[in-house]
């Protein structure tokens, strides 16, 4: 298993349910894709509420980068306490031959009052 630490550093306010995604890209092999249910789950606390977990089935923007289809992953989060950085960890298989799960960990800041 590989842990990974995302370039994507999630930022939201107090209150707010937001949509989040995390590009795998440059982790995948050529040709191989993300695949199954990710696992995603908030590190240290149980502030945050993460659901809608699931691998992309567009291409999406990230970053300012074009991510293929099945090389992020997508949560919708809500909660959390204004001034925190929440780590998230995200554990997701790949189609590779054997199959690979990757490790990765994103952060998340919520702000506001």
């Amino acid at each position: 298993m590989s842990i990974l630490t995302a370039q994507q550093i999630g930022v939201q306010g107090a209150g707010a349910t937001r949509n989040h995604a995390v590009s795998f890209a440059d982790w995948l092999d050529s040709g191989e894709l993300l695949s199954g249910t990710p696992t995603i789950t908030e590190v240290t606390t149980s502030d945050l509420t993460i659901t809608n977990k699931a691998i992309s089935t567009a291409t999406l923007t990230i970053n300012g980068i074009s991510v293929a289809t099945a090389a992020a992953v997508q949560m919708t989060v809500a909660g959390g306490t204004a001034g925190t950085t929440y780590v998230i960890k995200i554990l997701v298989a790949t189609d590779a031959t054997a199959a690979q799960t990757l490790e990765a960990y994103t952060t998340l800041r919520i702000e506001g009052a």
